[in-house]
């Protein structure tokens, strides 16, 4: 019977973050799979698990073009999935990587969902990550700043960034009914008006902003001071607009 296909999730960006079964799968696979953008990269994902690769091991980049529209990114997802069961069929181990966590928000998840229907007889493993916005919360204490992603009965409402400002002015209104921390991924370029959106409802100082967690270049500061300019994709923003009232 072939082998599992193992979905690593490698965290946001610090390899020591890698759990211990992400570790050991990377370490004793044949075949490395992982997302780029295009042809000539080599990922994100990739360069977060190099440490635990081996030069005998075999690369596979699976190109998961950042597109809009529906067919290249179905046709890319059903490429994948059978690239990744040839594999399998020649009874090799083949771990593929995806960034953060392998069922949140992850690419690796629209590959399972594709294998799972062309190739219904493989069977597919799942080796959960650190997701960014669990990252950004405890980089937060490094820097002095303590931001409980979710106390007693608070709730965590993760979302892409919206496009549009109402959408967004929703998703605020929601959070606060609910005693909900909002967690806003994908911010990139939207931050120059989402900025202006939480300065207007007094949000900055309720906000932590992150950037490129886990990476050298790691940004990670209150909302109020970042200036109203782009972001790189890899940014998000957490906002907690009330806290419990029983605290230390």
């Amino acid at each position: 019977m072939p082998h599992a296909l193992q979905l690593i999730g490698v965290g946001p960006g610090d390899p020591e973050l890698l759990t211990i079964a992400a570790v050991r799968a990377i370490e004793t696979a044949d075949v490395v799979a992982y997302p780029v953008a295009r042809v000539d990269a080599d990922g994100m994902a990739w360069t977060i698990a190099s440490r635990w690769t081996r030069s005998s091991q075999r690369r596979l980049p699976l190109v998961f073009p950042m597109v809009a529209e529906a067919e290249p990114r179905l046709k890319a997802w059903r490429h994948a999935a059978d690239a990744l069961a040839s594999e399998l069929r020649r009874d090799l181990s083949v771990v593929l990587l995806c960034e953060g966590d392998a069922s949140l928000f992850a690419s690796s998840s629209y590959v399972q969902l594709a294998l799972r229907k062309r190739h219904p007889d493989l069977t597919v493993k799942l080796i959960p990550g650190v997701p960014a916005v669990c990252a950004a919360a405890a980089a937060g204490a490094e820097t002095g700043i303590d931001w409980p992603l979710a106390l007693q009965q608070d709730g965590v409402l993760i979302r892409p960034c919206p496009d549009h400002e109402s959408d967004l002015e929703r998703l605020l209104e929601l959070a606060e009914s609910s005693s909900m921390v909002l967690a806003l991924i994908k911010l990139g370029q939207r931050w120059p008006w989402v900025r202006a959106c939480l300065e207007r409802r007094q949000l900055l100082e309720a906000s932590l902003f992150a950037q490129r967690v886990g990476w050298p270049d790691q940004v990670l500061a209150r909302a109020i001071d970042i200036p109203a300019e782009s972001k790189p994709y890899f940014s998000l923003l957490l906002i907690r607009q009330t806290w419990p009232e029983v605290l230390p």
